[in-house]
């Protein structure tokens, strides 16, 4: 059974940090591309950023480069969002999602998400 379990998140003050976590099973990690997403109060899910399956190319929307921070520990089937200068903006639950296979297929796996770990920034 595919699990994704998401976790790391919280309170922090505009301009803090966090580091999200995201602990993978059922499935072989190292085969996917992984992504964060997120999705604010009354909006849709919005794509954050994307890292390849061995983790060595990345890719982030706009507004969280230099921000954010994707990797990923393939042995641990582990994947990580690192978040610094967090503001009111950010205020979200955020979702690791499952996304190609390195090799660029879609499978039934794709777009499956976890439980989500909800980040308040806020003052």
């Amino acid at each position: 059974e595919v699990q994704l379990v998401e976790s790391g998140g919280g309170l922090v003050e505009p301009g803090g940090s966090l580091r999200l976590s995201c602990a993978a099973s059922g499935f072989t990690f190292d085969n996917f591309e992984m992504k964060w997403v997120r999705q604010s109060p009354g909006k849709g899910p919005m794509w954050l950023s994307t890292i390849t399956a061995n983790g060595g190319q990345t890719s982030y929307v706009q507004f969280v480069k230099g921000r954010f921070t994707i990797s990923r520990d393939n042995a641990k089937n582990m994947l990580y969002l690192q978040m610094n200068s967090l503001n009111t903006d950010d205020t979200a639950v955020y979702y690791c999602e499952i996304g190609n296979t390195r090799t660029g297929h879609a499978t039934a796996y794709r777009g499956r998400r976890g439980q989500g770990t909800q980040v308040t920034v806020s003052s």
